[in-house]
């Protein structure tokens, strides 16, 4: 049993079931030192007591932005996001939805790869050190299972079927639809691969453009409610 850091993370891990922790590789200090300015501070915390690691049998990954920084890249160019904020990916789903911190923005961004839809979601509140630890403590403990599962064209949650018929992930791979969605490919099971998640989202950024839907936070607050 690995030791609880904080009460949020040992929610996340013990009572909402994401426990174990799965392919940990800890960070240099100088990753975490290059970051320093960047990330919240208890981001940090976690990548140093916890490492890069997959959870709740690798539907949930708590990544290296390193790795998915040219991927984060390739889904926002062309976009109004690009060069806005200084985005990180910090962690996705075994089926490519990548979630994205904003230095500014705190976790302003969700791009569901295999759909090619980017949720904006900004907060009018100003990103100090105490805000930015909050909204990483409270995106730990509030993450379901239920946020995380992909439902396939019958809207049945796919993971469970996916981690029996095709095994468990590592590090390096997600579920990915064989043909994409965007050739032409349907939300099935059968039609489910284990591939490489940084290739495969790579792949699927080339595809199409990604919608850009409402920012539900900002149009409140231009309409005053």
């Amino acid at each position: 049993m690995i030791g609880m850091l904080d009460d949020d993370f040992e929610y996340f891990y013990q009572r909402a079931g994401f426990g174990p922790r799965l392919d940990a590789v800890s960070p240099s200090q100088h990753q975490i030192e290059s970051y320093r300015r960047k990330l919240p501070s208890k981001l940090l915390s976690y990548w140093d007591t916890y490492g890069f690691a997959g959870y709740r049998q690798g539907l949930f990954w708590m990544t290296d932005p390193d790795e998915y920084a040219e991927v984060l890249n390739a889904w926002i160019y062309g976009t109004r996001f690009y060069r806005q904020d200084e985005y990180s990916v910090v962690g996705r789903t075994a089926f490519g939805k990548l979630m994205v911190w904003g230095r500014r923005t705190g976790f302003s961004l969700n791009i569901h790869c295999p759909l090619g839809i980017i949720f904006p979601h900004e907060d009018s509140i100003e990103m100090s050190d105490e805000e930015g630890d909050f909204q990483v403590e409270t995106w730990l403990s509030g993450m379901q299972k239920s946020m995380l599962d992909l439902p396939d064209v019958d809207e049945r949650p796919l993971f469970e079927r996916c981690l029996s018929l095709l095994g468990p992930l590592g590090r390096e791979e997600m579920y990915g639809f064989v043909p994409a969605l965007a050739m032409g490919g349907s939300k099935r099971l059968d039609r489910m691969q284990r591939v490489n998640a940084v290739e495969h989202l790579m792949f699927l950024a080339q595809l199409t453009e990604p919608t850009v839907m409402l920012d539900i936070n900002k149009e409140a607050g231009r309409l005053g409610l």
